[in-house]
């Protein structure tokens, strides 16, 4: 079991940056992928992006590449998303997910999720 809870979230200006935190319960957290999703009104839950257990391998959605950057610190248990040049569009509650083995980028892929961060960008 894995329990996640995701802070960092909060209104910024287009162009501003906020850093995501999500830490993690347990003594396995290094051997799970993790993952950051975004859920926006009327819109169903995405990718933006993941990261393999050892930190080695990253994948992030079109939309943020650039911009968004994902690391982790296992001896914290800790995963991270660093999140520049906000544009409106990016406004979404985000959503912190584990997965135990290899890193995927589909939502349904993931069982342990958090409660989630409102990120609010303005025009």
């Amino acid at each position: 079991q894995v329990q996640l809870v995701e802070s960092g979230g909060g209104l910024v200006q287009a162009g501003g940056s906020l850093r995501l935190s999500c830490a993690a319960s347990g003594r396995t957290f290094s051997t799970y992928a993790m993952g950051w999703f975004r859920q926006a009104p009327g819109k169903e839950r995405e990718f933006v992006a993941v990261i393999s257990w050892s930190g080695g391998n990253t994948y992030y959605a079109d939309s943020v590449k650039g911009r968004f950057t994902i690391s982790r610190d296992n001896a914290k248990n800790t995963v991270y998303l660093q999140m520049n040049s906000l544009k409106p569009e990016d406004t979404a509650v985000y959503y912190c997910a584990a997965r135990r083995g290899v890193v995927r980028r589909t939502v349904n892929e993931y069982e342990y999720w958090g409660q989630g961060t409102q990120v609010t960008v303005s025009s």
